[in-house]
């Protein structure tokens, strides 16, 4: 299965990447530097939230990919049941 985004879901998934790399060079930043634990910590937690975004909007995008794909399967005799099940193991790797 591709992954298509377009349009603003591509910006959209592209800034949160690219916040999240600008985060964790600023987290390496502030180890090397000896900085506090807590903001170290703070800014690390920030980071993954940006990933987990960024990996939910992909997750949405693909969702919506995959119905079309498992209706059109449907048609072309392929197995419902593994992309079904592709689906959920992608969904869960977020959880």
């Amino acid at each position: 299965m591709e992954l298509e985004l377009e349009g603003a879901d591509l910006k959209a998934v592209l800034n949160r990447l690219r916040r999240a790399q600008g985060q964790i060079s600023g987290v390496i930043r502030m180890i090397e530097e000896g900085r506090d634990c807590e903001d170290v910590v703070t800014q690390l937690a920030a980071a993954s939230r940006a990933l987990d975004r960024a990996g939910f909007a992909i997750i949405a995008t693909g969702l919506q990919q995959c119905v079309t794909d498992i209706e059109s399967g449907r048609k072309n005799g392929e197995d419902t049941d593994a992309m079904r099940a592709r689906l959920e193991k992608l969904f869960l790797s977020l959880a």
